[in-house]
């Protein structure tokens, strides 16, 4: 297949199943580029001078469903005010674009908006610090709309592991476990992104219900301890989870990892935190560059990591999390949300069929948040909301 048409024959799948993307740090960049001014990035038109995702893009990307990330830094005083600000703006953003965008809450709303033309608007808090250690918070976050909650950032939780920092729990605590069993009952997604492997194992424990993980790739092509080992893979089709690859340098290009490492600490030495990504901290970065030039991973970086986890995983467990907007450098060919029909046609040219690549960018996304509410229905026949504090269960 020649690239011109495997590109045309990507656009076209798309059309029919566009992509459900996991996880996109949009809220976030709204929040510190200009404090949620919506006039002043408005996704009506071309962002690509201050943003990753604007609505034209998203378009031309073939997105069909996204979940907007409503992360906040763990080293915030408030996170939980701070992740209800996250949550308005996400709300603001559906109001303002309403012919494009559509809350979404359930699978079958997911179903609704790609009939109608429209994306699918959910939303997924990335770190237990937004629930302050409560499972109440962790109800109201529920009933505000978020509908995963990824256990960890790049810290520590008093209740979980985190991959980026010193192991303290060994994983999850028993209050972190009931944690798991209360999103299981609420019908919330479980997300492994950003924990330990040992968190990753002891809430594939844990969990009644499908997990996700919402932007993370293969450790055994990079050996990143972000990313997911393989005897994690390996249990996703017994618990129905999805692995959602993501697109951060970092994650999926080794030669990356110890670049990222240098340039994190050159921004560090210059005031800013590690993750920044303001105009002033990517000048730092395009200075650091000029000495240090970048490793730069592809579309097809990417899909190394797709043919591994498929082996590993299987068809039914794979989907994508490009973690746009949350990120300072991209890959080529996948430089904004506008690049997934490049994967895709790469994938073509690699011989994945069109059934395997519908479930990749659609089915298998849309299936696990329809298993988490059968679930949900279930356990809710059987069992009142939990009232557990951390001191009761972990002293």
């Amino acid at each position: 297949m020649t690239a011109l048409s495997a590109l045309e024959a990507a656009r076209e799948l798309l059309a029919e199943f566009p992509v459900v993307d996991g996880h996109n740090d949009l809220p976030w960049a709204l929040r510190e580029q200009v404090r949620y001014d919506l006039d002043a990035r408005d996704l009506a038109v071309s962002q690509n001078a201050h943003l990753h995702t604007d609505l034209p893009r998203l378009r031309a990307g073939g997105v069909g469903a996204q979940f907007w990330s409503v992360y906040v830094r763990a080293d915030l005083p408030d996170p939980v005010p701070a992740t209800l600000e996250q949550i308005d703006c996400v709300r603001q953003l559906i109001d303002r674009h309403p012919a494009d965008l559509r809350a979404a809450l359930t699978a079958a709303d997911m179903e609704a908006a790609r009939a109608e033309g429209r994306i699918a608007s959910l939303m997924g808090a990335e770190g237990g610090h937004s629930i302050a250690n409560s499972l109440g918070t962790l109800r109201g976050l529920y009933a505000l709309g978020v509908r995963y909650l990824t256990l960890t950032h790049n810290d520590n939780v008093d209740w979980a592991d985190s991959a980026t920092d010193e192991p303290r729990a060994g994983g999850l605590t028993a209050f972190g476990r009931e944690v798991v069993r209360e999103m299981n009952r609420l019908g919330m997604l479980v997300d492994l992104s950003h924990v330990a492997a040992t968190t990753m194992r002891d809430a594939l424990d844990a969990s009644t219900a499908p997990v996700v993980f919402s932007h993370s790739s293969a450790r055994a092509v990079c050996d990143h301890p972000r990313n997911i080992p393989d005897d994690v893979l390996e249990r996703l089709p017994a618990n129905g989870g999805v692995a959602m690859v993501t697109f951060v340098p970092k994650f999926v290009l080794q030669a990356a990892v110890e670049w990222t490492a240098a340039a994190s600490e050159n921004l560090r030495a210059h005031g800013f935190h590690d993750l920044a990504t303001t105009p002033e901290a990517m000048k730092v970065h395009e200075a650091f560059q000029e000495t240090h030039p970048r490793p730069v991973p592809t579309a097809a970086t990417v899909a190394d990591h797709l043919d591994h986890m498929r082996a590993v995983a299987g068809i039914d467990h794979l989907g994508i999390g490009g973690d746009y907007d949350g990120t300072a450098f991209t890959p080529e060919g996948l430089d904004d949300v506008s690049g997934y029909p490049n994967l895709i046609a790469e994938l073509l040219d690699r011989g994945w069929s069109k059934a395997d690549l519908a479930k990749l960018t659609w089915q298998n996304a849309v299936r696990v948040l329809g298993a988490a509410e059968d679930v949900s229905r279930e356990l809710r026949t059987r069992r009142s909301p939990s009232n557990a504090t951390i001191e009761s269960l972990d002293g």
